[in-house]
């Protein structure tokens, strides 16, 4: 399972980001074909760069559980890698909880799409989000380099459909947010804490969200194409922080292969870029290039990695394992620990919603002998509510309703249902503040007789609330059984006041 936090949780006392601790994946995986989303060629301009980057200004690791925004504007322009368009990418502060959120501002009426897997649509080779049919392709990039510098909340300003794609890496993003600056947010950052294996797999290609120990995101990639001798098996940890996704990451270029660039530019896509732009891997390696990074195919995975699992609006505290992952793949495991959390919210929300007795009575102006409810176990919203009414034989009503033969009144299982119904309008906002007071009862049926020793199960479900009227569908049931069911008309009156 997933744990979701408002997380206090500091880094400190993180090693360095050489000494990483991630745990490998079970030995005698598969060996496979070079898989068909493997990264086309992206981006221009592709700078000569050492292995080692200069280090510049990052977050600091002690400010981790507070959420960032920018100090100011970044601008990043440049071709979008498929069509080729000129492209001005504006990236511009925002308040806390915002979240990342791209707008189309090309369009006659600009279109926001927020960055979370709920708007991707399915593309090869790429991350593309998608709000009726507007689209913007290739976000992975900007998406990676805003989560490897540690900002939340940003709006990002596009006057075209993709991305600029610089020289297939984030280092071009990364550096116009640095520019730009990072602040600390007054609010606390919301974390995704890995706490149960999940794992999404597609054919001998895997990715898994797993535990760990410390209260970061780790990251072990296993790049194997068994088929392809010009990409050697190559096997990258990483253990990410601001200071180390800008040393060993954002600089990693997306690569492809000469025949998949080829097939490209023959498509009519690509043609802006030549080999000395983008890694484009021939028989004796780079054509017209050269690696910044031995390993550079398997940290540009990673990059990718980081970009697509942003898309859960919330970093992640975990440990992810990939085996020849692919964007269509990181999504899914990205789906698998969204449905998670929405599981866990609904647990927590319920666990909350339930009333006892005395938060009951702060709501009710009933007290005994006519308060009819004992518990509320479950309010969804303002449309349904489930509440418990204990039967015993001291109830006040048993010393002259058949006493020989003690059975609740009818009238007072129609007044429990009431009662559970006043407390579900009570969740309306409109009708805070005002009392539920009965109008008109409806489809009235008494099924079973109620005796001391049951426990009515009471359900009151809203099929309409306004703000002076409210029907209610209300059923009892005793061991599962139907006992009573009614539908209950109510007006809403002013509260009086307590000392009246």
């Amino acid at each position: 399972m997933t744990e979701l936090l408002d997380s206090r949780s500091t880094r400190s006392g993180r090693p360095p980001a050489e000494a990483v601790s991630v745990h490998p994946p079970a030995e005698g995986a598969a060996d496979e074909a070079r898989p068909a989303d493997a990264e086309a060629v992206e981006d221009v301009a592709a700078s000569e760069a050492d292995e080692e980057q200069p280090s510049q200004a990052t977050p600091e690791s002690d400010e981790a559980g507070f959420q960032h925004t920018l100090a100011g504007p970044a601008t990043v322009r440049g071709r979008g890698l498929f069509h080729g368009d000129l492209v001005t990418c504006t990236i511009l502060p925002a308040p806390p909880d915002h979240g990342i959120i791209f707008e189309r501002i090309d369009l006659a009426e600009p279109v926001q799409i927020p960055a979370t897997i709920a708007s991707v649509t399915p593309r090869n080779r790429r991350t593309t989000l998608k709000a009726g049919e507007v689209t913007i392709e290739t976000v992975e990039h900007c998406l990676s380099a805003l989560a490897g510098l540690a900002i939340d909340n940003a709006l990002i300003r596009l006057d075209g459909p993709e991305l600029p794609c610089g020289d297939g890496s984030a280092q071009p993003y990364v550096d116009a947010l640095l520019k730009a600056g990072i602040v600390r947010q007054e609010a606390q950052r919301r974390y995704c804490r890995i706490t149960e294996p999940i794992t999404v797999e597609e054919g001998d290609a895997l990715i898994a969200a797993l535990p760990a120990e410390r209260d970061d995101l780790q990251i072990l990639y296993d790049l194997n194409y068994p088929d392809e001798p010009r990409i050697p098996r190559q096997l990258h940890a990483f253990q990410l922080s601001p200071e180390a996704y800008v040393r060993e990451i954002a600089p990693a270029r997306t690569f492809s292969l000469r025949e998949e660039a080829k097939a490209l530019w023959d498509r009519g896509m690509c043609q802006h870029l030549t080999p000395r732009d983008v890694l484009v891997i021939g028989d004796d390696g780079p054509i017209d290039n050269a690696y910044r990074f031995q390993n550079e195919p398997v940290r540009h995975k990673v990059l990718d990695v980081i970009g697509d699992i942003y898309l859960l609006g919330r970093p992640i505290q975990g440990r992810i394992v990939a085996y020849r992952s692919g964007h269509s793949l990181n999504h899914q495991l990205v789906y698998r620990l969204v449905e998670k959390m929405r599981a866990e919210q609904g647990l927590q929300a319920n666990l909350q919603r339930q009333m006892d007795v005395r938060a009951i009575m702060k709501i009710m102006r009933h007290r005994y002998p006519m308060l009819m409810i004992d518990r509320v176990v479950e309010i969804h919203g303002d449309q349904r509510a489930i509440g418990i009414k204990n039967v015993t034989v001291n109830e006040p009503f048993f010393q002259g309703h058949y006493p020989g033969t003690p059975i609740m009144p009818g009238v007072m299982i129609v007044e429990a249902m009431a009662q559970l119904s006043g407390l579900l309008l009570s969740r309306v906002l409109e009708h805070r503040g005002k009392i539920a007071v009965l109008l008109s009862l409806d489809k009235v049926k008494l099924r079973r007789p109620v005796v001391p020793g049951d426990q009515l199960v009471i359900e009151a479900e809203a099929i309409r609330a306004q703000s002076r009227t409210a029907n209610v569908k209300c059923r009892a049931l005793v061991a599962g059984q139907l006992a009573a069911e009614a539908q209950i008309k109510f007006v809403m009156v002013d509260a009086e006041d307590e000392a009246n």
